[in-house]
């Protein structure tokens, strides 16, 4: 395994992260699939209040039982009622689900924008006097954020100085934030990556990459080794949730040299027509779940994202056509959609997803 420092903070830490947001729902095989990766190298473990119903923060606490001095935890606040109070309250419950006196990277606010940290967080009373006072308890060692606005809101939000480390999204469809990755770096925060195999996408094989570096490479080979090229990223948190996932993702943070310069720009021009199509971006969070009326919305984005930026149509149209058959009676293709717009106010990326939704019945549904 190779290891990072961590932006000012002289801590070195593993370049791949375990993401605990894609765990199996069983807490036995979740705990032997984290700490098969921390024997294998890892010592960054990322979760956060609403990760699994609540309950990820409990399997990571098991897994580092016995091993808490060997690993750093990283766990986010899910602030919404921007009071001292309230968010004292949520630090401790995650104290207690992981079972630990301090949390070493707190994302104090999960998913943190430049609107609710000027006029809710940072007010007096709002929250941030609250996580300065458990710094200074020692509750906390690093104050961070998790981020998903504009790349010009996350510069603004690295320049207040409050922040030592930040997670945010990048990977082979999305650069959008390379600039914001530099910035931070330069700034001394820790970069840690979200979502650097494309939310799940680039778990699956693509014609369109296989040819790019050759040596019989796979596709989430070459998405990790390319986020891990980046000099200013520190970690990439992939999200695990298999025992062969956990050991080649630990193999490719091992090389020393993630990409070569000739390899990455390879990469790069490879990609660019695919980036332009990938406008329908969906990483599977599932934020903009539950759909009153049951629109499987992050299934029929994925089978979307495979039809339109890798050309897998045949996949794409049996993935959209399993949906409300006899298999999956809860999980609706686009036609149950009633527009009502509760997915888009609850979307992270800011997606337009009653549009999209059209858009994906249009290229996936049956012909009349």
């Amino acid at each position: 395994m190779q290891y990072r420092t961590y932006g000012n903070t002289g801590i070195k830490v593993s370049a791949l992260g375990f993401g605990a947001m894609r765990l199996p729902r069983d807490h036995d095989e979740s705990v032997a699939l984290l700490r098969r990766g921390m024997d294998l190298g890892i010592n960054f473990l990322d979760t956060a209040m609403g990760y699994l119903g609540g309950e990820s923060e409990i399997m990571v606490g098991k897994a580092v039982k016995g091993r808490r001095d060997q690993v750093y935890l990283s766990t986010k606040n899910a602030c919404s009622e921007w009071t001292n109070e309230s968010w004292r309250q949520r630090l401790e419950q995650s104290l207690t689900k992981l079972d630990t006196d301090y949390l070493d990277f707190y994302c104090i606010v999960h998913g943190m924008t430049w609107d609710n940290f000027v006029n809710r967080f940072s007010v007096a009373g709002g929250g941030l006097e609250a996580a300065y006072q458990a710094k200074e308890e020692g509750l906390i060692r690093h104050l961070c954020m998790s981020c998903h606005d504009t790349p010009d809101n996350m510069l603004k939000l690295i320049d207040t100085g409050v922040f030592e480390g930040m997670i945010l999204q990048y990977n082979l469809l999305d650069r959008a934030n390379e600039d914001v990755l530099a910035h931070a770096h330069d700034r001394g925060l820790g970069v840690c990556i979200m979502g650097p195999v494309g939310g799940g996408r680039l778990a699956h094989p693509s014609e369109r990459l296989a040819g790019v570096l050759g040596g019989g490479l796979s596709t989430p080979e070459i998405a990790l080794r390319f986020v891990l090229a980046n000099p200013h990223v520190t970690c990439a948190l992939s999200g695990m949730n298999a025992l062969q996932q956990v050991e080649e993702n630990c193999a490719t943070a091992s090389r020393e040299e993630p990409l070569t310069a000739e390899e990455l720009e390879a990469l790069r021009v490879a990609t660019e027509e695919n980036a332009r199509l990938a406008d329908l971006y969906c990483t599977g969070c599932g934020y903009c779940l539950p759909c009153p009326n049951n629109v499987a919305i992050p299934e029929i984005f994925k089978a979307m994202n495979y039809h339109r930026v890798w050309g897998l149509t045949d996949l794409a149209r049996r993935m959209y056509g399993r949906l409300g058959n006899e298999r999956h009676p809860e999980e609706l293709n686009a036609l149950a959609c009633t527009e009502c717009g509760q997915c888009e106010e609850k979307c992270p990326q800011n997606l337009h997803i009653i549009e999209q939704l059209k858009e994906s019945h249009a290229a996936l549904g049956e012909k009349s």
